[in-house]
């Protein structure tokens, strides 16, 4: 099944960005699988399990998830990510649309997760709530972001890029340090969870040469669309310039990143 509601709130500006490019950025988030595996080890999942991945892009998460014997659900802002998330997934719910505005019933799944999604709402509370107010009681609520920036090789990515974005609105309050001990805590108090563990965990993501960099880079958060035909080749340039530092004796890239979770309780 595959549903679409109206774009809206957040899901409007980022669903287009982050799937310009879905079968390149398809190819990054298949190296998550260790993030999604350390939050399975954590959680747990059995069979017969409804699980929720809010931000699912291409279905990663969600398969490992049904290869565990979960009945598995997907929702997210790009519909084109969910295409290519389809192609993983068959058979499973998969929907577009606001994650501040989830189309479920109360009390519905087991697991609800969230992966380096939650921040891209327009209200990260309100997102969390959404999670819970679709979770069982007392269901687990996973939410993952980013690690302590001295921990993040991407972090010169991300220095490298911002001269070619536009800059936040003015007025814009600074974002959160979500990594920082208690706030995400915090945030899941607000949306009414129960916070229960935090952890961290690394691993690196790894590109065999500077076209696959670049690719992969430029496709996060629909870059390559924001500045353009004529500002991506710059935006690539600086990017994998910003990146030789971790270039491999071999001609590769290795990134390494840690990512911070909380699982709170619905």
């Amino acid at each position: 099944m595959t549903a679409t509601t109206p774009a809206s709130g957040s899901a409007a500006r980022w669903g287009p960005l982050w799937g310009s490019r879905p079968q390149d950025w398809a190819a990054t988030e298949q190296q998550q699988v260790p993030t999604y595996e350390e939050a399975i080890r954590r959680v747990g999942i059995e069979t017969g399990q409804l699980v929720l991945d809010i931000g699912c892009g291409a279905g990663v998460f969600l398969r490992l998830a049904a290869d565990r014997g979960a009945q598995v659900f997907g929702f997210d802002a790009s519909e084109k990510l969910i295409e290519v998330a389809r192609t993983r997934l068959p058979d499973a719910d998969l929907r577009v649309g606001d994650m501040q505005d989830l189309p479920y019933e109360d009390d519905t799944f087991d697991l609800v997760t969230g992966f380096n999604s939650f921040f891209f709402a327009a209200d990260m509370t309100a997102a969390v709530r959404e999670a819970g107010r679709v979770a069982k009681p007392g269901a687990p609520v996973v939410i993952q972001v980013w690690g302590r920036p001295e921990a993040c090789d991407l972090e010169a990515m991300k220095a490298a890029a911002r001269p070619f974005l536009p800059p936040p609105p003015a007025g814009t309050p600074p974002a959160p340090k979500l990594w920082s001990p208690g706030v995400l805590e915090e945030i899941a108090a607000a949306a009414g969870l129960t916070p229960h563990a935090a952890f961290d965990h690394a691993w690196a993501f790894e590109y065999p040469d500077e076209e696959a960099l670049g690719r992969g880079m430029v496709a996060a958060g629909g870059m390559a669309e924001i500045v353009g035909p004529s500002g991506e080749g710059a935006l690539r340039k600086a990017i994998v310039d910003a990146l030789a530092p971790y270039r491999t004796p071999h001609g590769g890239y290795r990134l390494r990143n840690e990512w911070h979770y909380l699982v709170a309780y619905a």
